[in-house]
């Protein structure tokens, strides 16, 4: 059997042998605002920000 003339690393292995698919997101519809977002995760919301129907900061952060 032949063998591999240099070490190859572990990450090449890895790449190989993963089985990763990219999946849909789940979008719930939030039932104080009635707007779409990904699943445990805060949304903004009229410059507000909601976590589970709440409202968490009446300002949402500013995106860097």
């Amino acid at each position: 059997m032949p063998n591999p003339k240099r070490r190859h690393s572990h990450q090449r292995g890895a790449k190989r042998r993963t089985h990763y698919n990219a999946e849909t997101v789940t979008l719930s519809k939030d039932s104080t605002t009635g707007e779409l977002h990904t699943r445990h995760r805060a949304h903004v919301s009229e410059g507000k920000l909601y976590y589970k129907g709440k409202v968490v900061a009446e300002q949402a952060p500013k995106k860097a």
